[in-house]
């Protein structure tokens, strides 16, 4: 559980400036979404094939976990930190509920809970 000070916290840093009213993806994620257009399917692969892709775009997965139901047609939810200019942001790879297909998607209201863990997550891993 996130603590009430962590949660309260602005977390504009972890998302950047995404508008959310955009409706087409932002650069980095469509080329990010292109380089797992291979994608071979199943649970075991997706983590190192979207370990890979955020390796190849100078970023780096945090953690993917279940997505439980967070998000409509989802297996499984990779949370990445990739380069947006001068800092990071973070944004969100998607296994489709067949296992078939990744998709990159920007943290919304929906997901935003999964940004300020990420953001906790990061602080945790500075300290150490």
């Amino acid at each position: 559980m996130i603590s009430p000070e962590i949660a309260a916290r602005p977390q504009a840093s972890a998302l950047g400036a995404i508008d959310h009213t955009e409706p087409s993806l932002p650069m980095e994620l469509v080329e990010l979404e292109l380089s797992l257009e291979g994608y071979a399917g199943g649970d075991a692969g997706f983590c190192e094939a979207v370990r890979q892709a955020a390796g190849r775009s100078g970023g780096e997965l945090l953690f993917d976990l279940p997505a439980a139901g967070l998000i409509e047609d989802c297996r499984r939810i990779a949370v990445l930190r990739i380069p947006d200019g001068e800092n990071m942001r973070v944004v969100l790879a998607l296994l489709n509920h067949n296992g078939t297909e990744i998709r990159m998607q920007a943290p919304d209201e929906e997901t935003a809970h999964l940004v300020r863990f990420a953001d906790a997550f990061i602080e945790v891993l500075e300290r150490i």
